[in-house]
């Protein structure tokens, strides 16, 4: 298989993770132990599968202009691409392994749902707590720095660069009702941008969805 097919295949992942993300956040419930049902790990299971589609999807995205981004397109594409290999560690233990908690230790489940929520429990996850929080900053900085590296770029649509930069700028006044991006708290829904498609000879072409509060 050639790099063109190659990148377009990475355009399908992101597309498909596009789509899973706008699902994640019109039906994820709350950050509850009463939450943790078939619904919650059907759309955590999602949420787990959207973020490891994200990452071919960047990385389609980046070799289409590594050349053009230089150093600044590398650092933030790995920047970006960690937040979400971290994002999906959070997901899948919450799919697979929050709702085994609930039924045997409610308790110690409930104090690993106040990673989310900033609640204070019994058991102590200091460690995660602060994971959390800093997959937020890495979504943030490599998200925007990866759009500014792509506007720099000049090879794909600079108004999508501008979305992309804008949608990470914002993220930590985006709504956390879903529990996904490492930043807490109940405010008004904003756009994140999202690469859906890609081509050999055609730019990469954007769209967003949003988070509702």
């Amino acid at each position: 298989m050639n790099t063109t097919n190659l990148i377009r295949w990475a355009g399908v992942s992101a597309m498909v993770a596009g789509s899973f993300y706008v699902i994640v956040g019109m039906f994820h419930p709350a950050n509850h132990l009463s939450s943790v049902n078939t619904q919650w790990t059907i759309i955590h299971t999602l949420a787990t599968a959207m973020c490891l589609l994200f990452l071919p999807g960047i990385t389609g995205i980046y070799v289409r202009q590594a050349k053009a981004a230089g150093w600044l397109g590398l650092a933030s594409f790995l920047l970006y691409s960690l937040s979400w290999m971290l994002t999906a560690l959070f997901t899948f233990t919450e799919a697979f392994i929050l709702p085994l908690l609930a039924a045997k230790t409610p308790a110690l489940a409930e104090d690993f749902l106040g990673i989310f929520t900033s609640s204070a429990g019994n058991m102590n996850f200091g460690f995660l707590t602060t994971l959390w929080t800093l997959i937020g900053l890495l979504y943030m900085l490599g998200g925007a720095l990866f759009g500014l590296a792509t506007f720099r770029a000049g090879i794909l649509p600079r108004w999508a660069a501008i979305l992309l930069v804008i949608g990470s700028a914002l993220a930590p006044v985006s709504s956390s009702r879903s529990g996904c991006w490492g930043f807490r708290g109940s405010t008004t829904a904003s756009l994140r941008p999202i690469s859906i498609t890609t081509g050999s000879s055609r730019p990469v072409r954007w769209g967003w969805c949003s988070e509702r509060s």
